[in-house]
């Protein structure tokens, strides 16, 4: 039945979009003019339901004959619209929601983002975790989670809000409940908000067996139980006027869940929404979280879509789970949150990072005031009719790399790379200096004082003013570049002035049409290819001609002032409706007031904003105030974080709480200092098993906390060894990844003198 129909599908430029076997029957039909349109044809169900309800859908005629094989005759094909999943997508525009009361704060509605962390210590430990919270709050968290993983807890729970009141800290508790039933219904006497976990809270512990519900009275009877387990909790939370997150973790959902509808996590919320609503109960949030940002956009996204279509106005609390440490966590958090909030998504967030809680709360506060700000002040662009983007469905623009000609006297081909491409902003003065700092700066690796490319070298850079001609030592200098196929973008007024053979001319795209309309770009000597800068104000006409003019590559330059998204939104809609297959490099500029932390969250969010969808070839962060290294390791783990280029070992870890078994910051670091040389390879670090095996679905390889002291060890979700002793653990990891041919040696890298 499915197979004819696909059939059908195929020749209608449709595609069958199923998560699972068994999932929802999403259709992509792929418009010659404007690229692909989406939508959901049915809701999900089971095998059985889809075989009945296919012969209602405007059937094809078979044809057959003994010779020949059978035909179909199509039916019109059906008119296939993108839903709407924000208030706007050309302008940042809240989305309007209902206010939640969790103690003192106020969550949606006109109220500000609420920022959140969670606790690390033994919920047990009262005291510790008192002054845990304490120092979350003084951080500026305005609700903080605390695991309950039993009665023990539970009981230790009523006198930490009792502690904190007495110390005047009114700060609203969320516990943090998986499995538990009872124990959910002893917290909601003590703190404000209570998360429950769908993929648990009834259903038990996740596996990863295949579960058939052909018939949908089986499917029925337990949707009964979950109503008959969950429904005290829903009467307690309304009688007491607790808040509720109905929090949906990618990697926890249900086995009944992922047999039934699919690996589609809002199902799995809407089950205990609807429980909430027959009891006339309102006070509560959803989260759609997941370790892989793409994915945790698309879980918001189709949400949100969800409940436009229901007219549901339940606020959204944010999070990347399991985002990791340092630069990296960030990173990954300001793709998956910041794309959101600059969609007018999002009520509440929590930076989830394998750091202390109280770390969390700045980078949260950067994000929160980013998507206030964009709200606030309407950044956007005048409407434009947007059809070329998917939010079903993620697939990546694809840009024309560079190909050699035969006049070429330099190798163009390592300009950009095919899986995304990182180019550095260099201050001229630098070729000047020591070379070799310069060519490790830029991630060069060295032989004898020579640069050599390698996997993490800048492809390409930006020079915005050359050495002069006489200056010999710092035109050695990027000729060395230029030989390892490190290729220089040069202005085209100072390229003029500064003649450099092989150098790419840099000029407007408005330059560039003027000019090909008056008999064609004239290049400086010595350079035969050139570059185009596209700010955003260009017309749908001038930015079609990119593909008559064909530079090399075009840098999306948004002009100061515009909405660098929207603007980039609307350039991207207008080059697909063209067939511009010109490759598109974000290029984002910061002055010398932007720190670190807010490069890393402006361009996750921004740029990553739009690589999430798919948008974009590579990117340029141009900061001259910034270190040269800092900057291009921040591009490649924008790219990696977007799921595009792989240069370093990727890590799945968890941000710890009362259920970690060991010390996961110093696990964390003991794992990445004997395996971060690993490109293509990604571990999941995971304190306990309550999201483990899930989360761990993008992972190669897994370290969970399975007993204290006890480790088990994992290839993608199968558990391959078992209670291994903590001290060896690390060890067994590595022998692990040897004996799966993923291994590779550290490599010995020539010294660069201070």
């Amino acid at each position: 039945m499915v197979l004819w129909y696909c059939q059908w599908l195929k020749a209608h430029q449709l595609a069958y979009l199923p998560t699972t076997r068994n999932a929802s029957l999403f259709f992509i039909r792929v418009m010659p003019a404007h690229g692909i349109v989406a939508t959901s044809l049915a809701q999900p169900c089971s095998a059985t339901m889809k075989s009945a309800m296919l012969p209602s859908m405007s059937r094809p005629t078979v044809k057959a004959s003994a010779t020949a094989a059978p035909s179909l005759v199509l039916p019109a094909t059906p008119e296939l619209l993108i839903p709407k999943y924000c208030e706007s997508t050309h302008q940042t525009k809240r989305r309007p929601t209902r206010t939640v009361t969790a103690g003192k704060v106020l969550i949606g509605g006109s109220h500000r983002v609420a920022l959140q962390t969670m606790t690390t210590t033994d919920t047990r430990d009262v005291q510790a975790t008192v002054d845990q919270v304490k120092k979350c709050a003084d951080a500026g968290a305005d609700l903080v989670r605390i695991t309950v993983q039993g009665r023990k807890e539970a009981e230790a729970c009523m006198r930490i809000r009792e502690q904190l009141f007495k110390d005047r800290y009114d700060v609203p508790l969320v516990a943090d409940i998986h499995f538990q039933p009872a124990v959910a219904m002893m917290v909601a006497e003590a703190f404000e908000k209570v998360r429950i976990n769908p993929g648990n809270f009834a259903d038990g512990r996740k596996t990863f067996e295949t579960i058939n519900y052909d018939d949908p009275a089986e499917f029925e009877a337990e949707r009964a139980h979950i109503e008959e387990v969950f429904t005290p909790l829903v009467l307690k939370c309304k009688e007491l006027n607790r808040a509720m997150r109905i929090g949906t973790n990618h990697g926890s959902l249900s086995a009944r869940i992922l047999s039934f509808y699919g690996d589609t996590p809002r199902q799995s919320a809407f089950e205990f929404a609807d429980i909430c609503r027959k009891h006339d109960y309102h006070n509560f949030v959803f989260s759609m979280k997941a370790s892989n940002p793409l994915v945790m956009v698309q879980a918001y996204r189709l949400l949100a879509e969800e409940m436009y279509s229901k007219s549901w106005d339940y606020p959204l609390h944010l999070g990347v789970t399991e985002a990791g440490e340092g630069e990296d966590g960030r990173m990954k958090s300001a793709i998956g949150i910041g794309a959101l909030l600059m969609d007018g998504l999002g009520d509440t967030i929590r930076v989830s990072l394998t750091e202390d809680p109280e770390y969390e709360l700045d980078p949260c506060r950067r994000l929160a005031g980013l998507g206030q700000a964009a709200a606030s002040q309407g950044w956007g662009v005048p409407a434009f009719e947007e059809l070329a983007r998917d939010t079903h469905t993620f697939k990546r623009r694809t840009g024309d790399l560079p190909v050699q000609k035969e006049t070429d006297t330099f190798d163009f081909r390592g300009v950009l790379h095919r899986d995304g491409s990182v180019l550095s902003a260099v201050d001229g003065a630098a070729f000047s200096r020591q070379a070799d700092v310069l060519y490790k700066q830029l991630g060069c690796k060295l032989a004898v004082g020579m640069p050599f490319k390698d996997i993490a070298t800048s492809d390409s850079i930006l020079v915005r003013q050359l050495p002069d001609l006489n200056n010999a030592t710092a035109r050695l200098a990027i000729k060395r570049l230029q030989d390892v196929n490190v290729h220089l973008l040069v202005p085209l007024a100072e390229l003029a002035a500064k003649p450099l053979a092989g150098a790419i001319t840099l000029c407007d795209l408005s330059e560039a049409v003027k000019a090909h309309h008056q008999g064609g770009l004239k290049l400086p000597e010595g350079s035969t290819r050139f570059a185009v800068s596209i700010h955003g104000t260009e017309s749908d006409e001038e930015l079609a001609m990119l593909q008559q003019l064909q530079p090399i590559l075009a840098l999306l330059d948004i002009q100061e002032g515009l909405s660098t998204l929207h603007a980039s939104r609307r350039v991207f809609e207008s080059l697909a409706r063209a067939n511009v297959t010109v490759p598109i490099v974000h290029h984002m500029r910061f002055g010398p007031e932007a720190c670190r932390d807010d490069i890393v969250i402006r361009t996750g969010s921004i740029v990553g904003g739009l690589l999430v969808d798919g948008l974009g070839e590579g990117v340029l962060i141009e900061a001259l105030h910034e270190d040269l290294e800092y900057l291009r390791t921040t591009s490649f783990g924008l790219l990696q974080g977007s799921r595009m280029r792989n240069i370093k070992t990727e890590y799945v870890s968890c941000p710890s709480c009362g259920r970690t078994l060991f010390n996961l910051q110093e696990v964390t670091d003991q794992i990445r200092q004997k395996t971060g040389h690993l490109p293509g390879v990604a571990i999941a670090v995971m304190g306990c098993i309550v999201n483990g095996p899930g989360e761990m679905a993008d992972a190669d390889f897994g370290y969970v906390g399975g007993a204290p002291g006890k480790i088990d060890l994992y290839v993608g979700k199968e558990v391959v060894k078992r209670g291994l002793p903590m001290e060896s653990a690390c060890d067994e990891l590595v022998q692990l990844i040897k004996d799966h041919g993923r291994w590779q040696d550290l490599p010995v890298e020539e010294l660069v003198a201070a």
